[in-house]
């Protein structure tokens, strides 16, 4: 098994998008995520694991973080020291109120 640390990026983020899908034949480990107001006013943000795996226990969308205030000109560091498995097809989305850069830090193993 590889494993391959990767940096995926979405810039500009003000509806609801997929900022990483997980690859066929690979399990994905999240390993921090921080979400970066561009504007100068509060934005709310929202970040979803959306899972339409095979095994019906993990097939289920949940809220990471639900309509959050991220104040003007700031950040926001989500994962802080915890970590998700996620697996193939597995999505994880983020939508805000406003202009949010996202940085999410993934570990895939292949």
């Amino acid at each position: 098994m590889a494993n391959t640390f990767k940096l995926k990026t979405k810039a500009g983020v003000t509806s609801i998008q997929t900022v990483y899908t997980v690859p066929s034949s690979t399990t994905a480990i999240v390993l921090g995520c921080m979400l970066g107001n561009t504007t100068s006013s509060s934005v709310t943000c929202t970040v979803t694991v959306s899972s339409d795996t095979s095994d019906t226990e993990t097939n289920a969308d949940v809220e990471l973080l639900t309509s959050t205030s991220i104040p003007g000109n700031s950040s926001l560091e989500l994962m802080s020291g915890n970590k998700i498995v996620l697996q193939t097809t597995d999505l994880f989305k983020v939508t805000a109120s406003g202009a949010v850069d996202v940085a999410l830090s993934i570990m895939e193993i292949t």
